[in-house]
């Protein structure tokens, strides 16, 4: 009895540990979407530059409960929805609600509706992912990822008042700009997810150098720097899709090429 009831202990305090850590990978998506819906709070109130580096500690969050999850072997669909449905608020609603509140006021309708289009291409993204997920793969996303839409609006903010001041742009360019962003989020353009890429293990002294060089220079100017490495990420996508369909089609020609020579050297001579 004494030997069944110590086995009985082990066994509930396994369990209480384990669901302990399955609250952990959940806290970090709490204090992701806590984070975004400050932001979007922030926004309301005029103050923009505390609401994009809200949003941008939010994707930060947001990186770290996969993590934890996959670390301590605790990943679940609960925690798949409840991530999903946090970075709906924290990457979609919070910066429709910031671009719309610094720049998109003017255009009225229009303004609030480019708004709204961000935000559902957003959950349309969200949506797609997590029907795909099994099918499509760790090594790129299918379409601009939302949390790289969202920073990318919150350092151009961010850029623009360090560099401009708070004179806001054209509303009109904030129009294309999201109307871009949403386009790619619900395109089938791929973008590399940096899940395979093996960061973690690389040995070579040169990419630690390139890393010391690169922080450097975000640290110079973190805002503008921000921006540039982001766009340039957003824009790459759509280049590196054309470069990989021109590889893919010289393949194609090439193997075409190379079985009919294999099939008229199979010919008899006359």
């Amino acid at each position: 009895m004494a030997r069944r009831s110590r086995k009985a202990r082990r066994r509930e305090n396994r369990e209480q540990r384990r669901r302990g850590i399955y609250v952990l990978p959940n806290l970090f998506t709490t204090a992701s979407l806590f984070a975004g819906f400050f932001g979007a709070i922030e926004a309301i109130h005029g103050n923009y530059m505390l609401a994009c580096l809200a949003i941008l500690a939010s994707l930060v969050f947001d990186g770290l409960d996969g993590k934890v999850a996959r670390a301590t072997n605790t990943v679940t669909r609960f925690g798949v929805e409840f991530d999903s449905l946090s970075d709906l608020v924290a990457f979609g609603v919070a910066p429709a609600i910031l671009v719309y509140m610094w720049g998109l006021q003017p255009l009225g309708r229009l303004g609030f509706l480019a708004a709204f289009l961000f935000v559902a291409c957003g959950a349309l993204r969200l949506a797609r992912f997590n029907v795909q997920v099994e099918e499509v793969g760790t090594s790129h996303f299918v379409g601009l990822p939302i949390p790289a839409a969202a920073s990318l609006v919150s350092t151009m903010i961010l850029m623009w008042l360090e560099l401009i001041g708070p004179v806001t742009p054209e509303p009109w360019l904030l129009v294309i700009v999201l109307f871009i962003l949403s386009f790619l989020m619900v395109s089938n353009i791929p973008y590399l997810s940096f899940k395979e890429l093996g960061l973690s293990k690389l040995k070579s002294f040169n990419w630690l150098v390139a890393g010391l060089l690169l922080f450097i220079l975000v640290a110079i100017q973190p805002q503008f720097m921000g921006f540039v490495l982001l766009a340039s990420y957003v824009v790459g996508g759509p280049f590196g899709a054309r470069v990989m369909a021109k590889k893919k089609a010289a393949k194609q020609e090439a193997m075409l090429a190379h079985a009919k020579a294999a099939e008229q050297d199979r010919l008899p001579l006359s």
